[in-house]
C-alpha cells in the first residue's frame, strides 16, 4: 500500500470532522459494493484487503497506524471495490465523505496527499489485476467483451480468465454456474445476470441515480479532453457541475495508446491516463461524473434553464450546457459489419484490443494521428500491421513525426489508394478483401481497426442550436456570438471536436474546455 503520512494538523482536522470507532479482530471495515461513504484514518491497529473467494489476505502489505483506508470511489460517491478487514483490534477515525471533501477543498496540502495515495492504489490495482470484477469468456462472448472494454476504458480493475482455464472452473464452482459458460461476477457470488456496461456501472457506483429535482449550474455532455477540462475548471470556480458520457472517460482520445505531442509529457502518455488524471482532479473540486449515460434529447424550459432527458428516461436540469460530445469514427459501408463489431472489428487500439491480434496481421484503416498511433502500438504485439490509406499521402492528415516512424518501421506497411471492400468470417472476422488500383486481394486477419472519418455526436441537441452541413456545432462569429464557444442558443456552449472549425487536437480541446467556463460562469451567475 502507498505510504504517505498525513501531517499532525491534518489528523486533528480529521478528528474534529469525524468520530472515533473501534473494530474487533476479523471485523469488516468495508464491504464489497457498499457505498464508499467515509474516510477511515487508522490510529492504532492493522487493516488488510480480503480475497472474497478464499477469505484470505489478498495483497501482502497492510494498512497500519497513521495510514488511511480509502479509494478513488470516495471522491465520486461510488462503491468500495476492495473488502477490508481488521487484522487485530483497530482504532480509527471515520470521517463522512461530504466532510472529507470540504476538508480537502480547504486544506490543499492534505488534499494532495490523499489524492496521491488514492491514485497510486488504483494504479496498483490495475497493474496487479486485484479487481473484484471477474470476467470469464471474454475471448468468445461479445457481451463479456463489452464489459471488459467498458472497464478498461474507465480504468476499473478487473480480472479476466479464458473458458476452460483452472480459474474459470474454480469460479464456476464457487458461483454455481456452468463450467463452460461465459460469466461476469462481482466479488465471490454475485453473478451479473445481464452483463451490460450499464449494470456493471451500477454495481460499481458509476451510474448513480440523480434526483429529478436536483438542478446543476452546468451540464457537461461528453467526457473527452474538452469535457473533462471544463469539469476541472467548473469545479474550481465553484459551479455545481455534472459530466455525463455514454461510454467512458477519455472520448476518442481515450482510445489512443500514446500521445507524444502533448506538452509536459516528453515520453508520451496514453489518452486514457491523461483524461483519467483530469477526472480525479475534477472530482477533487466536487464535479460529479455519471456513466454510461446517453443524452437522448435537450429542451429549454420556460425559465430559460435546460432539461436533458437521458436514454433511460431520467431527466436533469441545468442553467447552462457545455456540448463536448466529440465525434465518432464513421462505420464503413460494408456487408456484415455489425456481425463483426467487437468480434474482429474495433474502433480503439488499447491493451484490451491488442490482446486479440497477437502474432497475427492487423489492419488499420485511416490516415490521421489516431490511425498512426494505433499502428505503432499494435506493431508491438501483432506480427505485422498494414495501414490502408485512401489518399496518396499522409502529409496533410498526420503529424510528421508519426508518419516518419510508420514509414521507418519494418513491422508496418502503408498502402496508399487502398480500402477494405469485403469482410469474411463465421462468428468472428477471419479475412478482409482489400481493393486498390491493381484490383482485389484477400488478407487473412482477425483484427481490423477502423479510424477513418469523424461524425459529430449532435443528434441529441434537438435543433436547439445551429449546425453546419456536416452536423458540427456552429459557434462564435458564425452565429453572431462574441465568445468563440457560444452557440446560437444563449446558455449552450460547444468545445472540442464537436465544434465546427476546431483544430482536432487534444491540447486545443483541453484549452477550449478550460476557457469556456469563464463564459459559463458569467451566464450562470450574471
Amino acid at each position: 500500500m502507498q505510504r504517505i503520512p498525513l501531517a499532525p494538523a491534518h489528523v486533528e482536522a480529521l478528528r474534529a470532522a469525524g468520530s472515533p470507532r473501534r473494530y474487533a479482530a476479523g471485523e469488516m471495515l468495508t464491504e464489497l459494493g457498499a457505498p464508499a461513504d467515509r474516510f477511515i484514518y487508522v490510529e492504532d491497529g492493522e487493516v488488510e484487503v480480503v480475497n472474497p473467494f478464499t477469505g484470505e489476505r489478498l495483497v501482502p502489505s497492510t494498512i497500519g497506524a497513521t495510514q488511511f483506508v480509502g479509494e478513488i470511489a470516495l471522491l465520486s460517491g461510488g462503491t468500495w471495490s476492495l473488502p477490508m478487514r481488521a487484522v487485530r483490534e483497530t482504532a480509527v477515525i471515520e470521517v463522512p465523505r461530504a466532510a472529507l471533501l470540504r476538508l480537502m477543498s480547504a486544506v490543499p496540502e492534505m488534499s494532495d496527499i490523499v489524492i496521491t495515495v488514492l491514485a497510486a492504489r488504483r494504479r496498483r490495482q490495475l497493474e496487479a489485476g486485484d479487481g473484484m470484477l471477474v470476467l470469464v469468456g471474454e475471448e468468445s462472448d461479445r457481451a463479456v467483451r463489452r464489459v471488459a472494454d467498458f472497464a478498461a476504458r474507465n480504468r476499473l480493475p478487473y480480472r479476466s480468465y479464458p473458458l476452460g482455464s483452472t480459474e474459470a472452473a474454480a469460479i464456476a464452482g464457487s458461483c454455481g454456474t456452468a463450467p463452460d459458460a461465459p460469466v461476469v461476477v462481482f466479488g465471490r457470488d454475485l453473478v451479473v445476470e445481464d452483463p451490460t456496461p450499464e449494470n456493471v456501472a451500477r454495481l460499481l457506483g458509476l451510474d448513480q441515480d440523480l434526483p429529478e429535482d436536483e438542478a446543476f449550474d452546468v451540464l457537461i455532455v461528453g467526457a473527452g479532453p474538452a469535457g473533462v477540462a471544463a469539469a476541472v475548471y467548473a469545479g474550481a470556480e465553484g459551479l455545481c457541475a455534472l459530466v455525463v458520457d455514454e461510454l467512458a472517460i477519455g472520448g476518442q482520445a481515450g482510445t489512443s495508446s500514446r500521445i507524444e505531442n502533448y506538452m509536459g509529457f516528453p515520453t508520451g502518455i496514453s489518452g486514457a491516463d491523461l483524461v483519467w488524471r483530469g477526472e480525479v482532479q475534477a472530482m477533487k473540486f466536487g464535479t460529479r461524473f455519471v456513466m454510461p449515460r446517453r443524452v437522448a434529447a435537450l429542451e429549454q424550459l420556460d425559465d430559460d434553464a435546460f432539461c436533458a432527458t437521458f436514454a433511460n428516461g431520467q431527466r436533469v436540469k441545468a442553467a447552462a450546457v457545455v456540448v463536448a460530445s466529440g465525434v465518432q469514427y464513421r462505420r464503413l459501408p460494408l456487408d456484415r459489419l455489425p456481425d463483426f463489431e467487437g468480434q474482429g472489428i474495433y474502433y480503439a487500439a488499447t491493451e484490451n484490443e491488442a490482446r486479440f491480434c497477437r502474432e497475427t496481421e492487423a489492419l488499420v484503416i485511416g490516415g490521421g494521428n489516431s490511425a498512426g498511433q494505433a499502428a505503432m502500438f499494435l506493431s508491438r504485439t501483432a506480427r505485422h500491421v498494414r495501414v490502408l490509406v485512401r489518399g496518396d499521402t499522409l502529409a496533410t492528415s498526420m503529424s510528421s513525426y508519426l508518419s516518419s516512424r510508420l514509414e521507418a518501421d519494418p513491422a508496418i506497411t502503408i498502402e496508399y489508394g487502398a480500402h477494405a471492400a469485403r469482410l469474411h468470417g463465421g462468428d468472428s472476422l477471419e479475412a478482409v478483401t482489400i481493393r486498390n488500383r491493381d484490383g482485389d486481394r484477400r488478407i487473412d486477419t482477425c483484427a481490423l481497426f477502423v479510424m477513418v472519418g469523424a461524425a459529430p455526436n449532435t443528434g441529441w441537441l434537438s435543433e436547439l442550436v445551429a449546425l453546419d452541413d456536416k452536423g458540427f456545432v456552429l459557434t462564435g462569429e458564425a452565429v453572431g456570438a462574441q465568445s468563440p464557444y457560444a452557440t446560437s442558443r444563449p446558455g449552450i456552449y460547444a468545445v472540442g471536436d464537436v465544434r465546427a472549425g476546431s483544430v482536432k487536437r487534444v491540447a486545443s480541446s483541453v484549452g477550449e474546455g478550460s476557457v469556456v467556463i469563464s463564459k459559463v460562469w458569467e451566464h450562470v451567475r450574471g
